[in-house]
């Protein structure tokens, strides 16, 4: 039988003062901010005002237990348990008015974002900003007109430089709505790139009676998560922040070599094992690793995404090192299809940049089209494509009016501009694709 291991695990903590509000609560949302936040501030200091990402449901849950949650933190051989208390109130995010006010109050000098990869994309078919800056403008607005003072804004999604993508479409729609609220916004708040990491797989009910035999207390709410996490920001705070460094968060100067390490070997990685696990018949990260040929197409994914990074910098034999453990983990269970949903944009940010940096250094980019070949396949055997994608509306039309090579043209021209016209990637993918069917 597992063993457990209990850490602060008081259920009835007095709540804290807001000084972050946070858009897109979930699960890793809570695993991570959540997690660093409770830990860098002990003394209660620091407390969350939560706004949901695309359900309402987890404000429900949260708000009945206080902002309480239980962590699970699942190693190879043990379970630890801890109560995290940093999230003081939860609200869903059709509360505008609420988002705008939380934003606007003085106390708050921080706002983090975990609204994934499709939120920051442009709306297909009429070009519309994506709707996360609509409503955050919405917000500063309400801070701008009260006076209340500069602060800074944290990206947490797994796009490149994420920050300043955030910061770019504020200021859009900021400058469409208000011209001297873009002016202030460009000169008041600032816009922290980061870079984040730590698998955290779906909660089931097995993970629920857990809490409830472990704790005796009944959580609808509580989040599974690997040991290792990391978390690296790039960026000013121009009014006071919580001491993240203190529970392990590092600050630099440059972001991207490190989140490109993480973006490419990381999240590459998963998506390779993702779609090409499933097309084995695969369920987990843990069952595919373990396959003897996706774990060789994983390496030499990674030979080719390494080659251009700066390995001294990074470390990138031990990070390697520590995936192979990570994706070993048999107790995490992370399912692939979890991985594979919304791959449009994820795929963008994972393996476009290694196949471009391959190309341009003149190597062949197939170990990373192999992931591109194995996502288009899998798409043909999607039956509820609004279930597994955000951006259905650019896939739809594609998936419906062609098929075989025509297909494959068309979706690489959805992923990257002009790929639908260079003939040699078309050709490299449609045959790797045939080949993996």
């Amino acid at each position: 039988m597992t063993s457990v291991r209990l850490d602060r695990s008081s259920w009835a903590a007095p709540p804290r003062p807001v000084r972050i509000v946070h858009i897109g609560v979930g699960n890793f949302s809570r695993a991570h901010q959540a997690w660093y936040t409770a830990r860098a501030d002990p003394t209660g200091a620091w407390g969350i005002a939560g706004f949901t990402g695309r359900s309402a449901a987890v404000a429900d849950t949260l708000s009945r237990q206080g902002g309480l949650y239980t962590l699970i933190e699942r190693g190879p051989d043990l379970d630890r348990l801890e109560v995290i208390d940093s999230i003081c109130e939860v609200r869903p995010a059709s509360d505008l008015a609420d988002l705008a006010a939380a934003v606007a109050a003085a106390p708050t000098s921080v706002v983090t974002l975990t609204v994934t990869e499709a939120a920051y994309a442009p709306a297909p078919a009429s070009g519309a900003l994506p709707a996360v800056p609509d409503r955050l403008v919405t917000a500063l607005a309400a801070r701008f007109d009260a006076g209340a003072g500069p602060l800074a804004i944290v990206s947490c999604d797994n796009i490149s430089a994420n920050g300043s993508v955030l910061r770019d479409l504020t200021l859009a729609a900021a400058d469409r709505r208000r011209p001297l609220l873009g002016a202030w916004i460009d000169a008041e708040v600032s816009f922290v790139s980061t870079s984040v990491d730590r698998i955290t797989p779906r909660t089931t009910e097995d993970d629920r009676r857990l809490v409830q035999s472990e704790l005796a207390l009944v959580d609808d709410a509580p989040v599974v998560c690997e040991p290792f996490t990391d978390w690296v920001l790039c960026g000013e705070f121009p009014a006071d922040r919580p001491h993240w460094e203190d529970a392990g968060a590092r600050f630099v100067s440059d972001i991207e070599p490190w989140e490109r390490r993480k973006l490419w070997l990381l999240n590459g990685g998963h998506s390779l094992l993702a779609y090409r696990g499933l097309l084995r018949g695969h369920a987990t990260v843990y069952d595919a690793v373990g396959d003897h040929t996706l774990g060789a197409a994983l390496e030499r994914f990674w030979d080719l995404a390494e080659r251009h990074l700066p390995a001294a910098e990074l470390d990138l034999n031990v990070y390697r090192r520590d995936l192979k453990r990570r994706f070993a983990n048999s107790r995490i269970g992370y399912p692939l299809t979890q991985i594979a949903a919304d791959g449009l944009g994820k795929l963008r940010s994972r393996v476009v940049p290694v196949i471009e940096a391959a190309t341009e250094a003149g190597e062949s980019p197939e170990p990373a089209l192999q992931v591109i070949a194995a996502w288009v396949q899998w798409l043909e055997n999607v039956p509820d494509l609004a279930a597994v994608d955000a951006s259905t509306d650019e896939l739809r039309p594609v998936l419906r009016t062609t098929g075989g090579e025509d297909r494959t043209r068309a979706l690489l021209g959805l992923l990257a501009p002009g790929w639908g016209s260079r003939d040699e990637l078309v050709t490299a993918t449609e045959r790797l694709r045939i080949d993996l069917s």
